[in-house]
């Protein structure tokens, strides 16, 4: 798409967003190499403390100088930054396309410095009358692409011609990552560093052949000067302009699986009701760190918010280990209970991640669906819990049980009846013309024995490979 967009007769203004690390700079480069006239980088706030607005047009001119401008005098503003790079560009014209790359956009627009204001004026006055020019614009702060570039309402109001949203690897696009590295991996072990790293391309690029992937967890997070032992404060100071408050958000959501409300958040962070927090909250969402969902049966306005980004949910799990530098931790506790359930959560977490797989696993891709986490309170002092609830438009609900076991799960007794007594539950609670599949997912299989039956549908790690 981004070839055909380079190959077209107008001028096109692209942004590209996504989380920190999940490769939108890897893409331009790869895909224009040695084809782009300007690019440039912000620098980062968080490392600048005083001056943000000349440091950046310095670096700005910089650029300008490195990549061939004839000396001149640094730009005292934004509109004078750009004027530059419009002189700049005429003086190298020479009909074909001309690409102009800024990297971590955001950046660049810093408290009181005009930036927008004069991004605004060059792209409506000059860059959009020049067919020749493809203007690509790449941010991990992907609110600020969103409000102030994609749905801009001032002068830059449906400007953007075309938006790409990377998102992390699913398994199927992290086995090819691995295969393509010569990285010797089975599925079960693909799936757990899904787990640990959330198929973020960056992150797995740490990944050394040779190695098995305990080694590589302990090399990545439990060693002296571990390469990501940082990378959960990097990850939001990078990314929002308040990442205290990003962090306060993600922290209190790790700590109940099914997720909260918006207004249990707001009682969690002792916060007032206010347009705040639904910004942080859709900025979050725009980053893949969180997902929104109605629970089955409930109010289409009752929205619960759930953490799903894996890094995150693993870095704070472990948190206190990965602080500690505990040498080799991972390869010395993987039978550890502390682990064992890290795995079932986060294969949980995984699965929420790859729905669409799932529901082309069960033959039912096409059909209209709402998939939820849910929970009810019972007689019993367990009450009822179902890991995903996969409500149809077809009078079908998959009542899905999430098992990570390193063999075919087998069916007991007890649980034979615990599945029962949920399903008993659920039935009296969906509209009559709906039947309950007890659905299955799990990383081997199911072991036939005479309560295997109280499942219908199977759903195994390898499907969940599927690349759609």
């Amino acid at each position: 798409m981004i070839n055909r967009l380079y190959n077209s007769k107008k001028a096109e203004l692209v942004a590209i967003y996504g989380r920190r690390r999940v490769g939108k700079t890897f893409l331009v480069d790869e895909t224009f190499e040695g084809r782009i006239t300007f690019r440039h980088a912000g620098l980062s706030p968080a490392e600048i403390k005083t001056g943000a607005l000349r440091l950046q047009l310095k670096n700005f001119y910089n650029s300008l100088l490195d990549q061939g401008m004839e000396k001149s005098k640094i730009p005292d503003n934004w509109l004078e930054a750009f004027f530059m790079l419009e002189q700049f560009l005429k003086c190298c014209d020479t009909g074909e396309r001309q690409v102009v790359f800024l990297d971590e956009l955001p950046w660049l627009d810093t408290p009181r410095s005009g930036f927008l204001t004069a991004f605004e004026a060059f792209w409506n006055n000059w860059a959009c009358h020049r067919k020749n020019l493809m203007v690509i614009v790449c941010g991990s702060a992907n609110s600020w692409i969103l409000d102030k570039l994609i749905n801009n309402h001032g002068g830059l109001y449906n400007r953007v011609t075309y938006e790409i949203k990377l998102s992390p690897f699913s398994l199927a696009e992290c086995e090819e990552f691995y295969v393509e590295q010569g990285i010797s991996f089975t599925r079960y072990d693909i799936a757990q560093s899904y787990m640990v790293l959330g198929g973020v391309p960056y992150y797995m690029g740490y990944v050394e052949r040779g190695k098995s992937l305990a080694q590589n967890i302990d090399d990545i997070f439990f060693s002296k000067n571990a390469k990501l032992s940082d990378e959960y404060d990097r990850l939001f100071s990078s990314a929002f302009t308040n990442p205290e408050e990003m962090k306060g958000i993600v922290e209190v959501l790790y700590t109940k699986n099914r997720g909260y409300t918006r207004a249990e958040l707001l009682e969690k962070l002792k916060m007032t009701d206010g347009g705040t927090v639904s910004k942080h909250l859709n900025a979050l969402i725009a980053s893949d760190y969180i997902t929104k969902y109605v629970p089955f049966g409930e109010n289409k306005r009752v929205e619960y918010y759930k953490l799903t980004d894996a890094f995150c949910l693993f870095y704070l799990h472990f948190r206190n280990k990965i602080k500690s530098s505990k040498d080799h931790y991972w390869q010395k506790s993987l039978s550890a209970q502390e682990i064992v359930s890290w795995r079932g959560l986060a294969f949980e977490h995984l699965c929420f991640n790859h729905i669409p797989q799932i529901k082309k696993a069960l033959g039912i891709g096409g059909v209209v669906s709402s998939e939820s986490a849910w929970s009810k309170k019972a007689d019993d002092e367990d009450g009822l819990q179902i890991d995903l609830l996969i409500s149809r438009n077809d009078n079908v609900v998959n009542m899905c049980e999430i098992k990570y076991y390193s063999d075919d799960f087998s069916v007991d007794k007890d649980y034979y009846r615990t599945m029962l007594r949920r399903s008993e539950t659920l039935s009296k609670l969906v509209p009559k013309k709906c039947a309950v599949y007890g659905t299955l997912i799990t990383t081997f299989g199911l072991k036939e024995n005479e309560y295997s039956g109280v499942f219908t549908n199977v759903v195994t790690l390898e499907e969940l490979f599927d690349s759609l």
